[in-house]
């Protein structure tokens, strides 16, 4: 059985929240600049109908699911995502700090790059960033091949190396080497429950 949705429409022939796609449809079909955006939860839908779209345009709609989780992700804590526009394509990567969501670093655009590639350096970023700024607290990754990768040190990308993505490779390298000297717990780097908590905050909104 599907599960329920609503839909926000902020811009339409009508305004407000509606419980199926096609009320939805109706009010932004052909309406030019139309805003809308589909939600989860009756209580996410009237808190975003109460703001304002552009603080939910491009973003995931399951975005803060795990503020109310049964079992909620550890805080303080730090999030990596990573976005690459085809495979190989423009790659770039990030960390957030979970419970504020403040950006504590942006890597790329890098030519020629892959997600999983991308995943592994901003694992890598993140926990040069804790050392670097003195901080213990576990990192979030949705990324099962980036937290196996990281967890054993070595990079295992099919990427090939080419001129236009020689920097992406001296990056790679530099990461297993940080790797190498420095000693990962298993508590360093944890999954993100995407299926519980929603998108990784992370994200770049951009599915």
């Amino acid at each position: 059985m599907a599960k329920q949705k609503f839909y926000v429409v902020w811009k339409g022939s009508k305004t407000g929240i509606f419980t199926s796609w096609v009320e939805c449809e109706k009010q932004v079909k052909g309406y030019q600049g139309a805003q809308y955006k589909a939600f989860d939860s009756k209580v996410q839908a009237e808190d975003a109908f109460a703001s304002e779209y552009v603080e939910y345009k491009g973003k995931p709609a399951s975005l803060g699911n795990w503020k109310t989780a049964e079992t909620p992700p550890h805080l303080p804590s730090i999030c990596v995502d990573a976005a690459c526009n085809g495979s190989p394509g423009t790659l770039e990567y990030r960390g957030i700090l979970l419970k504020t969501g403040e950006q504590i670093f942006h890597a790329g655009p890098y030519a020629q790059g892959t997600n999983n590639v991308g995943e592994f350096l901003a694992i890598v970023h993140g926990l040069s960033w804790l050392v670097k700024h003195d901080q213990r607290m576990p990192l979030y990754s949705d990324s099962e091949n980036g937290i196996a990768w990281a967890m054993t040190g070595v990079c295992k990308t099919k990427l090939k190396h080419t001129s236009k993505n020689a920097i992406l490779f001296a990056l790679i390298h530099s990461a297993e080497n940080w790797l190498t000297e420095n000693e990962l717990m298993d508590e360093s780097v944890l999954k993100w429950e995407t299926g519980e908590w929603g998108e990784n905050p992370a994200d770049f909104g951009r599915k």
